[in-house]
Parts: structure tokens; C-alpha cells; sequence
């Protein structure tokens, strides 16, 4: 025997269920595709940097400060990756 669903999971009359499931994931979670949105642009942005970087130290120009710089954009990137798996298992 399947329990009733409860009042509150059913949609309103004048919303689709599709609407309303969405709505719901949306306030479950909110702002989830701005921040998929935001985790895409930074890693863009840290995948550049990294480009940059790692084809000045292959070009040999101011290595000392290309290394470092490879460095923080690698870590950005590995911070955002984490940073969209966890989102991913929500």
C-alpha cells in the first residue's frame, strides 16, 4: 500500500507539474544555474591564464614569475572542478 502524497507536494490548479517541479528544484537549490554559470566562466578564464603561462615558460621569457603565476591558474581550476562536482552531486 503507497502512502498519499502529502498536500504539499501537489502542484497548485492554476501551475503545470512541470512548472511547479521546477519551481520547487529552484527553491531547493537556489541559483544553481547561475553558479554552474559562474564555476564555467572562472575556469574559462583560469584555462587562458593557464595557456598564457605555460607557453611563456616554454618561450623561456621571465620564468620566475610565469611559474608561479601557472601555479594560482592550475589551482583555480582544480578549485573550480571540485567546486561543479559538488554541485554535480546535489
Amino acid at each position: 500500500m503507497t502512502p498519499d502524497p502529502s498536500p504539499q507536494n501537489k502542484p497548485p490548479k492554476n501551475l503545470s507539474p512541470e512548472k511547479y517541479a521546477r519551481l520547487r528544484a529552484e527553491a531547493q537549490a537556489p541559483f544553481k544555474g547561475l553558479r554552474k554559470f559562474i564555476y564555467g566562466a572562472v575556469g574559462a578564464s583560469g584555462a587562458i591564464g593557464a595557456f598564457v603561462f605555460f607557453t611563456q615558460l616554454l618561450a623561456g621569457r621571465d620564468v620566475s614569475s610565469a611559474l608561479p603565476n601557472l601555479g594560482v591558474q592550475l589551482g583555480v581550476i582544480a578549485i573550480v572542478i571540485i567546486l561543479f562536482r559538488l554541485e554535480k552531486k546535489d
